[in-house]
């Protein structure tokens, strides 16, 4: 894979855990931040871009992920912890940079608007795909409102009771979990009933598509089956935590410039109110230097591995503008 080629790989120790980082290029920092199941890797397209415009590039594993540890306390997953383990990892590699550029997709995105929440003063500007922010519901905690939306088989719900999901993947196996996730293209919720994971026969075969070779699911199967998915799936077990932690910040508004970018085939596009939130007001309301909107046509949830040459272009438009 000649994209891979000149990718740097280290370990930097951040709050007490080893985090995995891969890193390109000189300049300005742009910080990239993965989703679930994902990893760096995820950001293998990005990385060469941009480094190759003048950017120095970094995408950690977040913990729980990858090469990064994987503390065992479920509670070790919330919000505050991975954003500082974020601030943590700046203030190591790269001491002289007041703000840096951000970039993240799916929880990445969900931490990305937490670390701008949380400390504005370190983010030059935000590139956000896939999940807009949204706005604490004092009233109602996250997953009561997800199970009444959706109900139990929603797959943020099935993620809540430790080690039920991870004994189902495994029965399933990791390769074929990876597939499933990375091909899906419904734009509906996804649903994981017991009897009927991902909505078909598991001996159903999987075509990949044409931006995703068996190379590149051999690389995340590797990573998955050495740590597991129970780190990742940790993030969707502090949903109720992070909105108890994060009563301070009702109401809040989220003060860095931001283009936000998401398929029309997205699940997370598609979900209960989020056009009528983005497209109407309420999203600038929250988002008041929201400069941009992209919807992309034709593109499901993974859309910066999808879509790799129209992401990089679309990053590098917008951050340009604040040299």
């Amino acid at each position: 894979m000649t994209e891979m080629e000149g990718i740097e790989h280290r370990t930097v120790q951040v709050n007490g855990i080893n985090m995995h980082i891969a890193e390109k290029g000189q300049g300005l920092l742009i910080l990239f931040i993965h989703g679930f199941p994902e990893l760096w890797y995820s950001w293998r397209h990005q990385i060469t871009a941009l480094a190759s415009l003048g950017y120095r590039a970094v995408a950690p594993d977040l913990r729980g992920f990858g090469d990064t540890d994987a503390p065992d306390s479920p509670t070790s997953y919330t919000c505050l912890h991975v954003v500082g383990d974020l601030i943590a990892l700046l203030d190591t590699i790269a001491p002289d940079h007041d703000k840096v550029f951000v970039v993240g997709h799916d929880w990445g995105a969900f931490i990305a608007w937490y670390l701008c929440l949380f400390r504005p003063d370190r983010v030059k500007a935000l590139v956000n795909m896939s999940v807009a922010f949204r706005p604490r519901n004092p009233q109602r905690k996250n997953l009561e409102s997800l199970k009444a939306v959706y109900g139990d088989d929603y797959y943020m719900c099935r993620f809540q009771e430790p080690g039920v999901i991870e004994a189902e993947f495994a029965k399933i196996g990791t390769a074929r979990v990876m597939k499933e996730f990375l091909t899906y293209r419904n734009p509906g919720p996804l649903f994981l009933p017991k009897d009927k994971m991902f909505g078909h026969s598991l001996d159903a075969p999987i075509v990949l598509p044409s931006w995703l070779s068996e190379d590149e699911v051999n690389y995340y199967a590797s990573k998955f089956e050495k740590t597991g998915f129970t780190g990742g799936i940790n993030y969707y077990r502090n949903l109720d935590l992070n909105w108890e932690l994060t009563a301070a910040w009702t109401g809040a508004q989220v003060k860095v410039p931001v283009k936000f970018i998401v398929g029309d085939q997205d699940l997370t596009y598609n979900s209960v109110g989020t056009k009528d939130f983005i497209h109407k007001g309420g999203f600038k309301k929250y988002v008041p230097l929201l400069e941009e909107v992209v919807v992309m046509e034709g593109v499901a949830h993974f859309i910066n591995q999808e879509r790799p040459d129209e992401i990089n272009k679309h990053i590098h438009d917008f951050i340009a503008k604040f040299h």
